[in-house]
């Protein structure tokens, strides 16, 4: 497993015990204090899960078992798999602890973090969707299915 797929997976599971904690969190706040999550809190809980832990196990696991890109294709650059992980992960961060600590009325400073993490998502699933499409091909595939073959 090439070390990149590494740090992919383990902010994936990074994020998932912060997302773990902060459900647990405010279950407890909810249930023990009755201070139920606000909409930021509830927007932290799910980019975490869902982009930070989801979306980057996904990318970690596509980048390791998709076929590698064919000899010679000249459109598959891995320097852009390292500069998606660079804008997903701290971007999730930025925008976890950006909704955190936003309270009701959060400054400029504040409100510009939450949405350069939020760019910093896009850009980064954008970019490693857009690295694996060379390496989505037919790989032996074409063969079979000119032989008849049937999924």
């Amino acid at each position: 497993m090439h070390s990149l797929v590494r740090r992919y997976l383990k902010s994936a599971f990074a994020f998932l015990v912060v997302g773990l904690a902060l459900g647990a969190w405010f279950l407890a706040r909810r249930e023990l204090g009755g201070a139920p999550p606000s909409p930021r809190e509830v927007s932290a809980h799910t980019h975490v899960l869902l982009v930070g832990f989801v979306m980057t196990m996904i990318a970690g696991v596509a980048l390791w078992i998709f076929p590698r890109p064919a000899a010679g294709d000249t459109r598959y650059r891995p320097g852009l798999a390292v500069a998606a992980w660079w804008c997903l992960a701290p971007g999730t961060a930025l925008r976890v602890i950006g909704e955190l600590v936003a309270g009701p009325e959060p400054g400029s400073a504040v409100r510009t973090a939450i949405v350069g993490g939020g760019l910093g998502q896009v850009v980064g699933l954008a970019l490693v969707f857009w690295t694996l499409l060379p390496r989505i091909r037919a790989a032996g595939s074409a063969q079979r299915e000119a032989k008849g073959e049937r999924f």
